[in-house]
């Protein structure tokens, strides 16, 4: 089964009630094993990205991660191409939810050439590595006006055998209301599609805008690498 018919064959309907619910959501395995190791094993090709971050330097946390640079490896832009279509009408609903603009165009190739005509030109998919005692603090990936209200993030590695810790963390600043965190272990192969910036979330008056960020906590033991897929460049 092709990387498109596993994103095209999962429930959909159950991950926009999660993705609504929650503010992230569980998509199921898109990714073989032998994929994963592909993937991770580029991190050690410098010629293919174009920034490596060092987040202790910038007190992002601790660890590096790594932005790909155009032209995408195959598999990178075949998922990106893939989960596009699928978060669009979800994109679009938060939109007019909160009364917001939604100027996504249908072709994920049309919505970049507004983000490059806009000045963010560069790429954004991440591949990220992370070593023991190394974690990643709260934030989001912005990078300029244009931003889609969702990502992806898949697990490269095995949890418990790979490497131990290193959950997937995100924070809701729920309106009038604690904040609530959400862990979760990204399984090899297995994505997760989370909130960018904010979403709805239902009240008395309507729908509040329920800003969000996302982490990973402490790795304890090994190495975890993850493909974290962004659906707009940087300026």
């Amino acid at each position: 089964m092709s990387v498109v018919q596993r994103i095209d064959k999962a429930d959909w309907d159950g991950i926009v009630e999660e993705l609504d619910a929650y503010g992230c959501a569980p998509v199921g395995q898109v990714l073989t094993g032998a994929q994963c190791a592909r993937i991770s094993a580029l991190y050690d090709k410098p010629a293919l990205f174009r920034s490596t971050i060092d987040m202790e330097r910038y007190r992002f946390g601790a660890g590096q991660y790594r932005y790909f640079d155009y032209p995408l490896p195959d598999l990178v832009s075949e998922l990106r191409q893939a989960f596009y279509p699928h978060l669009l009408p979800i994109a679009r609903d938060w939109a007019e939810k909160l009364g917001k603009p939604a100027p996504w165009p249908d072709d994920l190739t049309k919505w970049l050439e507004m983000c490059h005509a806009a000045g963010q030109s560069k790429s954004t998919p991440i591949l990220l590595r992370y070593k023991k005692n190394d974690w990643n603090a709260l934030h989001r990936d912005l990078y300029g006006d244009l931003v889609f209200p969702l990502q992806v993030v898949i697990g490269l590695d095995r949890p418990g055998i790979d490497h131990t810790g290193g959950e997937f963390l995100l924070v809701e600043q729920r309106p009038r209301a604690q904040s609530r965190a959400t862990a979760t272990v990204l399984r090899q192969g297995h994505a997760l599609i989370f909130t960018t910036r904010d979403r709805p979330v239902a009240s008395a008056r309507g729908w509040s805008t329920g800003p969000v960020r996302h982490g990973v906590s402490v790795v304890r033991s090994g190495i975890r690498h993850t493909l974290g897929l962004v659906f707009h460049d940087a300026a």
